[in-house]
């Protein structure tokens, strides 16, 4: 486990992203969160749009039968969502919630329909605590902020950061969610002249501005496996004159990082050379590629997939193997 200020988090996170709408795969994801905590898994990630919010729902049937604190919640909003147990046409339920309500004006919405105004931010958190029967989420991330960058200035981007992180700083107040952050899919892994680059420091500083010192922007979430290593391998961050990887970063400036793709969504299997698996000390693909992010020094807790009880029982068998040094974890780059 992690001690992370008031947290203890676990090295593996229940990832909900996968799988259809359908009864076998919220059985399936139920059935694993329901059994991670027999392994000491605590930390679930979602999202309001992952199976149109069923995987949402399925972590609240899971709460129904566990105690609140026995699980670290992590849910996203920015992406328009669809309610699939509505039963209203997705066109229809767009404009009766969202445009109709005023809740979200089409000029602020990217056209994969991404926002980050605070009147939307606020109504997917308060169906997302609806959808898992829980007051509180942990930790709260704005799904994908770079996706506005490529139809907003930096200057419009960055005001609406600072509403949002004022709303959330607002809500943490309110005790309805204990910390925020990004998740991310390129934002960090990115060069600074991208149009998509997140600057970590500048970020950190608007949380700064409008929560002080004791500001709750402490998460980030990015994309890292064996085939995606930018977020250490890339030096594109600067913390106080230092030129740093994302990850170098988050550990100068307090920030926990979840890494999602743990396993580049299963394209490790049968991609692994045997002379690595050796150098990680794990004896298959999918241990390898966990392995190797768990033991990159930074990364907090590695989310993967899991619906199936067969996967958490393989994925499981990390936590009982020990983790490469730093100077092991370097010898990989030779």
């Amino acid at each position: 486990m992690k001690r992370f200020l008031d947290l203890e988090l676990s090295e593996l996170g229940v990832g909900t992203y996968l799988g259809e709408p359908d009864s076998t795969t919220s059985e399936g994801y139920r059935s694993v969160i329901e059994k991670a905590v027999d392994y000491r898994i605590n930390v679930v990630d979602t999202a309001i749009v992952y199976r149109y919010m069923k995987s949402e729902r399925d972590i609240g049937r899971v709460l129904g039968t566990l105690p609140r604190e026995k699980l670290i919640i992590s849910t996203k909003g920015g992406y328009v969502p669809y309610d699939i147990d509505s039963g209203v046409d997705p066109k229809d339920y767009f404009y009766e919630n969202f445009v109709s309500t005023g809740i979200l004006k089409l000029e602020e919405m990217t056209p994969q329909g991404h926002c980050l105004s605070v009147g939307f931010i606020s109504w997917c958190l308060e169906k997302s605590l609806s959808n898992m029967n829980t007051s509180y989420v942990d930790v709260y991330f704005l799904h994908n902020p770079e996706e506005q960058l490529n139809f907003f200035s930096r200057d419009l981007f960055n005001r609406r950061i600072r509403e949002c992180f004022a709303y959330l700083e607002e809500q943490v107040r309110r005790g309805r969610v204990k910390y925020y952050g990004l998740a991310t899919w390129s934002g960090f892994r990115t060069s600074p002249n991208s149009r998509q680059y997140l600057n970590l420091s500048e970020l950190f500083s608007i949380a700064k501005e409008v929560g002080g010192n004791d500001h709750h922007f402490r998460f980030i979430q990015l994309p890292y496996n064996l085939g995606m290593t930018e977020a250490y391998t890339l030096k594109n961050q600067e913390v106080e004159g230092q030129v740093l990887s994302t990850i170098e970063a988050c550990q100068r400036l307090g920030l926990y990082v979840y890494t999602s793709a743990s396993i580049y969504q299963g394209r490790v299997l049968g991609r692994v050379p045997q002379v690595l698996k050796n150098q990680l000390g794990v004896d298959s693909d999918v241990l390898a590629s966990l392995q190797f992010v768990l033991s990159t020094p930074g990364v907090g807790t590695a989310l993967v997939g899991m619906s199936k009880l067969q996967h958490l029982q393989e994925n499981a068998k990390i936590l009982k193997v020990q983790r490469l040094d730093e100077s092991q974890f370097q010898s990989l780059f030779k």
